[in-house]
């Protein structure tokens, strides 16, 4: 026991000693004596040296220097990154103003040219050098004047995007068919249109040392939980990496259950979708460089829901609803249960469906489990071919090779045809739920093997294990298998069916907890009483 203590004291000191050495380590004063950098200065050619020490010797950097005035001539220079600027806005919003501006230039000559000549919606000064830089990586334009240490940041952003178009993630028949680009003001301006309200948020971040990415949070304010937002702010802020290339390294970072196999936090592609979730008392997360904006809290119903459900009509789009939910069930249970079935408990399956089963089974050299596995590899093979190949040869290559595989293996005697069309028809269950994609191939081989061994027993083994996986999940503080578990009666109306809109007169109790009115009483005119004469009441 006393070794025990001593050991102890000996780790907790030695922690303690390079924790106090890394903090002396990281203070302002080591870091300035560790790294000189130059500042600012009043000196234009010290200026451009300075801005040129730190962007290189680039191609695409590019400094035009020129005078402007003529009481005095002012010596002034331009830098800006080929490619991330409109040059339009650069030749008539500050050259050509600067140029034929001939006044005398009265006090402070930043605060003229930021004021009275710069004609730009966005123009602001700052004399630090990571500030200047950071603006001009972004495609902002510096203007910086002789004489003085403050640079003027122009906007002036104009590189090449992608129009906005259609998603190919989340085709629909009925409703709008724009989708976000990879471009950040694009994407905020799509909300922006969905939601003209003076409520609407977007509180911004920049994260990354290096790719320095724009993130944006992205609410309804009095109808988000204050709690919600200052814990998604919180996650944001504890992010420290080198870069963010994608809203997938962001989901990462931030999700509650990392190591399970649902996820936690939803995406989308269409402006309609999240504005949705927004209302409903969500908060989206918009990335730079993406068009799959994130969604928090996520629940696992709501994968089950499309946009396309509450642009028709109830009772089709109930139906369609109920048929993602059997789909589901089917693509995750349909191969085990097959499996068990014909391996374990053959008295529940009726006899001329066994001895139909038997026949196609007949000299079939493995057993119906290493059938099952050797299918699901072969069509996970298709399916990467397919994504990664170009377009029109990946569907080629996906389709032919499904059927020509599929029918040479029958022909051969190595599977049997009931097994390939189980696995047929649980491949394409699968693609009805696209949200909970990953989850049902995990899933599948999961109760897959446990069938296999254990039979229907091993099936309800994994179930029970699934269940207690969502009971136990949580999105940002709420219940991932909330409407279920906990059960809300409210719930039901938008769960498994999708009541009329008329009915939903609150928000989902999971998400607002302030402004929980959605819309007053409503009744259909079509169910309106009528007056003693016949009349319809106004």
């Amino acid at each position: 026991m006393i070794l025990q203590n001593l050991l102890k004291k000996i780790k907790y000191r030695t922690i303690l000693n390079e924790a106090t050495k890394n903090v002396a380590d990281s203070t302002p004063e080591s870091k300035n004596e560790s790294s000189s950098q130059p500042t600012m200065t009043t000196s234009l050619k010290d200026n451009i040296e300075i801005m040129k020490s730190y962007l290189g010797d680039c191609n695409d950097v590019k400094i035009r220097e020129f005078t402007f005035g003529r009481f005095p001539a002012i010596n002034a220079a331009l830098i800006f990154i080929d490619g991330l600027v409109s040059n339009d806005i650069i030749t008539e919003g500050v050259m050509k103003p600067l140029m034929l501006f001939d006044a005398r230039t009265k006090g402070n000559v930043v605060e003229d040219v930021q004021k009275r000549i710069i004609c730009s919606g966005d123009v602001i000064n700052s004399d630090k050098e990571d500030k200047l830089l950071e603006s001009c990586l972004c495609g902002d334009t510096v203007l910086l004047i002789d004489g003085y240490r403050t640079g003027i940041i122009i906007s002036s952003k104009g590189w090449d995007k992608r129009s906005v178009a259609e998603p190919q993630t989340e085709a629909v028949i009925r409703g709008p068919r724009e989708g976000f680009t990879e471009n950040f003001r694009t994407n905020t301006s799509l909300l922006r249109r969905k939601i003209r309200n003076p409520a609407f948020r977007m509180d911004t971040f920049v994260i990354g040392e290096k790719t320095r990415t724009i993130v944006s949070v992205a609410y309804l304010k009095g109808v988000a939980d204050e709690s919600l937002i200052a814990e998604i702010k919180r996650r944001l802020n504890s992010i420290n990496v080198d870069s963010i290339l994608e809203s997938g390294y962001i989901e990462q970072y931030i999700e509650d259950a990392p190591f399970s196999i649902f996820p936690t936090i939803g995406k989308s592609e269409k402006p309609d979708v999240i504005a949705g979730k927004i209302l409903e008392g969500r908060a989206a997360i918009i990335v730079d460089g993406t068009p799959f904006v994130l969604t928090v809290p996520m629940l696992f119903t709501e994968s089950f829901q499309t946009a396309e459900d509450y642009y028709s009509r109830t009772f089709y789009s109930s139906i369609l609803r109920l048929l993602r939910f059997l789909s589901f069930v089917f693509a995750v249970f349909g191969p085990a249960f097959f499996i068990a079935i014909t391996t374990f408990h053959q008295e529940l399956i009726p006899t001329t469906l066994m001895f139909t089963i038997a026949t196609a089974r007949e000299g079939t050299p493995f057993p119906t489990a290493v059938e099952a596995l050797i299918l699901l590899l072969a069509l996970e093979i298709l399916r990467e071919a397919g994504l990664r190949l170009p377009r029109p040869i990946g569907q080629a290559v996906s389709i032919v090779g499904a059927l020509v595989m599929g029918d040479a293996a029958v022909s051969a005697g190595l599977v049997g045809a009931p097994m390939v069309v189980t696995i047929a028809i649980s491949a394409m269950a699968e693609f009805v739920t696209p949200e909970h994609q990953d989850a049902i191939i995990v899933l599948r081989l999961i109760l897959l093997i446990l069938a296999s061994f254990l039979g229907d027993y091993g099936i309800l083994l994994g179930t029970l294990w699934m269940l207690i996986d969502l009971a136990s999940l949580k999105s940002f503080g709420v219940p991932y298998f909330a409407g279920v578990a906990p059960m809300h009666i409210q719930d039901w109306k938008d769960l498994f069916i999708r009541a009329p809109l008329w009915t939903m007169k609150k928000r989902p109790p999971e998400f607002a907890h302030q402004d929980i009115t959605r819309q007053q009483s409503h009744i259909p005119p079509g169910d309106t009483t009528t007056s003693s004469n016949g009349d319809a009441k106004s």
